[in-house]
């Protein structure tokens, strides 16, 4: 088929104009100055909005210890 009507460049870009992708909404902790995804825990402390959600020392060691347990493997 052939197009009847040929879209102009600027129909084109004025369709294209809301397909820009935005910039992630990021927010400094004020106690450690890491930053992190608003609304999400910080992957570094593993707190939100001051409280501790995610115990980071027990999933170092349990990430720890699937590295050794993988390496025993090999």
């Amino acid at each position: 088929m052939v197009v009847r009507m040929r879209a102009t460049r600027s129909h084109r870009n004025n369709r294209r104009s809301h397909h820009a992708l935005a910039k992630p909404a990021l927010t400094v902790d004020t106690n450690t100055g890491t930053v992190h995804l608003r609304h999400r825990a910080s992957a570094i402390t593993g707190k939100y909005k001051g409280i501790t959600v995610i115990d980071m020392e027990k999933k170092a060691v349990k990430k720890a210890r699937k590295m050794k347990e993988a390496q025993a493997a090999r």
